[in-house]
């Protein structure tokens, strides 16, 4: 009989009360840490969560970083000044300490220019051009969605030479090469220091982390969710704003506890 997954008030308490020596945290970005904008530049990160994340990157030793769809170098911008341990492009980056590796080819520029020409065809679709894959959001148009698989389909037909596949996300399709996806890629990080022996601890909310839900068994890790039900999760939060929470929590030990209890 499958153990049920914690609900959001006790998937806060799980996850506050973690072993800081103990633990590496893995963390999607958008719809995980921060809430979903109108496209991916039209977001907000709290200053308040840049100071929790680099809090717990100092108690975990390093061992902490984001795992997202976003290139590294967006990461960056959108975290601006840090510089955390980063997956990119769905696990076809890795950034470790300061080079960024590729671990995907990219994709031709014939095939990306077409895939982006959505974006003037359909106006209201959003293009994010990564060189190693291109990603097709829809959340202004969302009754575009048909329109834009055919476009898709038409244009990896055209292109049947190069190997793809398309990822789908939240009102957002990606095409990107084969056998590239976060899962992979935090095994491989699981393997480095300071990361190396530590229990992962991961959240995410997206069908693009599933992969990564899927390994966390393999490395005796913890797999937590945004709203998303899937197997195997330790817990499920109601939204962002209680993952950042429960973080929070953590990053200040007792020092949150005690400050609740002055009256």
């Amino acid at each position: 009989m499958q153990t049920q997954p914690a609900s959001n008030g006790a998937a806060i308490e799980k996850l506050a009360s973690s072993d800081p020596d103990q633990i590496a945290l893995l963390f999607d970005i958008d719809g995980t840490l921060i809430e979903l904008g109108p496209s991916p530049f039209e977001v907000h990160v709290p200053d308040e969560l840049r100071t929790t994340l680099r809090h717990l990157s100092q108690i975990t030793a390093g061992a902490l970083a984001l795992v997202s769809g976003r290139p590294i170098k967006d990461i960056d911008i959108l975290f601006d000044p840090l510089k955390l341990a980063a997956i990119g492009g769905h696990g076809a980056e890795l950034r470790l300490h300061q080079s960024i590796k590729n671990l995907a080819p990219m994709l031709s520029d014939s095939l990306r220019a077409q895939l982006s020409s959505a974006a003037a065809l359909r106006p209201g679709i959003v293009v994010e051009d990564k060189g190693y894959s291109v990603a097709l959001h829809y959340r202004k148009v969302p009754q575009n969605e048909t329109w834009l698989m055919r476009h898709i389909a038409a244009a990896c037909k055209a292109h049947a030479d190069e190997a793809t596949e398309v990822l789908p996300g939240k009102l957002m399709l990606e095409v990107k090469r084969p056998a590239v996806n976060k899962g992979e890629a935090v095994r491989h990080l699981m393997k480095m220091e300071p990361f190396r022996g530590r229990r992962p601890i991961f959240i995410g909310d997206d069908v693009t982390d599933e992969s990564v839900f899927a390994v966390m068994p393999d490395l005796g890790g913890l797999a937590y969710s945004v709203t998303r039900k899937v197997d195997g999760l330790a817990g499920i939060f109601n939204s962002p704003a209680d993952v950042r929470h429960a973080l929070y929590r953590l990053a200040n030990g007792q020092k949150y506890e005690q400050a609740l209890a002055v009256p």
